[in-house]
């Protein structure tokens, strides 16, 4: 296998950005789709689409079966009104799980119905230091605290119910980008577009290379991991192995590489597969790609709501290095460029097993378990039925 596996940068920066400003918090979501559904569309490469809206892509193989999968998350942190305030202002509830302390002060549109959108402010209910002074400062930090003030003349509950607002309207916070000429990117919600930008950017690379990867690749694009399903409702039965891509967390205590790739061993839901993982460290090793390993005790991903579905595969989690995550985030495209290409490294690499190799034992001494379709799993259960009836008969 080559040692460097070329990315444009350029093109990842370019769609981070086009990405980041579509507003697409969780289940909002159709025109971050649409985008995506675009650059796929660009780069030739088949897709489909779930009743919900979610992407799955394809990068065909040498082999059908058994398929792998790399999936990042279109969704994104956000906020609902809760409440039409006699105050003419109106209070909010978070879509995801976030600090009401990185809301406050946020500038942010409100998605009303037949397309009307209003913009505003997030503010605390004492808001003006001319008149609470330290009371600003001794107020609690917490989203029944907030209220978002609309830039429209509205005093009371009337108006804002004849501009069109009302309870359950979807609130998108600005993503407020920003490229530094060292390479760090400051924004809202890099987790994850920055994800779903490395994704396309490697299977862009695959495409520009020619390369045939030796399985059928899943690029898979999920539209609700912020609220827990993440890639419970997306995969085939015939993947057998799954990469999540997500925010690796810049903290004390943590071992994020800031300008390379995390490799995840355990987030909150346990430890991820021993040999998928220990297979993404080889490609790292083989070919010069700056990793680190670390454990996420607050944390989860597409691949453990995948699994909790019931789901028989392999998974693992590449991050990229983040910085204040679920706030205003900072990442570098270094790591950006890492995570990248170590996903292209991926797909292009061998099958980590056989489709029939028992990693276990023999056959004989480990049966694995057959995997059977619909119309055959009724076979196989009216047979059984009609052989414990005969038993029964026979007795």
């Amino acid at each position: 296998m080559a040692t460097d596996f070329p990315i444009d940068t350029d093109y990842l920066t370019d769609v981070l950005l086009r990405l980041l400003e579509i507003p697409s918090p969780s289940g909002m979501t159709d025109e971050v789709v649409r985008q995506v559904c675009r650059e796929l569309d660009d780069l030739d490469i088949h897709y489909e689409l779930t009743r919900r809206g979610a992407i799955r892509a394809i990068l065909p193989g040498r082999a059908y079966s058994p398929r792998r999968a790399v999936v990042a998350h279109l969704d994104t942190l956000g906020a609902m009104v809760k409440q039409l305030k006699s105050n003419g202002r109106v209070s909010v509830v978070p879509i995801g799980t976030w600090s009401a302390r990185f809301a406050e002060g946020a500038r942010v549109t409100l998605h009303c119905d037949a397309g009307k959108t209003y913009r505003g402010t997030i503010l605390p209910m004492k808001a003006s230091g001319h008149t609470y002074n330290e009371e600003i400062d001794e107020q609690p930090s917490a989203w029944n605290n907030l209220e978002i003030r609309i830039d429209e003349k509205c005093d009371d509950l009337d108006q804002l119910w004849s501009l069109g607002l009302r309870v359950g309207d979807f609130v998108s916070v600005d993503p407020v980008p920003e490229v530094s000429d060292s390479g760090f990117v400051n924004s809202r919600y890099l987790d994850d577009k920055a994800g779903v930008a490395c994704i396309l950017a490697a299977a862009r690379s695959v495409k520009e290379q020619g390369l045939e990867p030796p399985l059928d690749c899943h690029l898979l694009f999920t539209i609700s991991e912020e609220v827990g399903v993440g890639a419970s409702h997306v995969l085939h039965g015939e993947v057998a192995e799954m990469i999540s891509v997500d925010n690796g967390t810049l903290a004390p205590d943590q071992n994020t590489c800031e300008f390379g790739v995390t490799i995840a061993m355990q987030d909150s839901s346990g430890p991820f597969d021993r040999h998928l993982t220990n297979h993404l460290i080889s490609l790292c090793h083989g070919n010069r790609v700056e990793f680190s390993r670390d454990v996420f005790l607050h944390y989860r991903s597409d691949a453990a709501a995948a699994l909790e579905a019931g789901n028989d595969i392999r998974t693992g989690l590449v991050c990229f290095g983040l910085d204040a995550s679920h706030g205003y985030e900072r990442i570098h495209l270094r790591s950006l460029e890492m995570v990248a290409r170590l996903l292209g490294l991926y797909v292009a690499s061998p099958p980590l097993f056989k489709a029939d190799e028992n990693v276990i034992g023999t056959q004989d001494d480990y049966p694995l378990l057959e995997e059977y379709s619909v119309e055959q799993q009724i076979a196989r259960r009216v047979a059984l039925a009609s052989t414990a009836a005969g038993r029964r008969g026979t007795e």
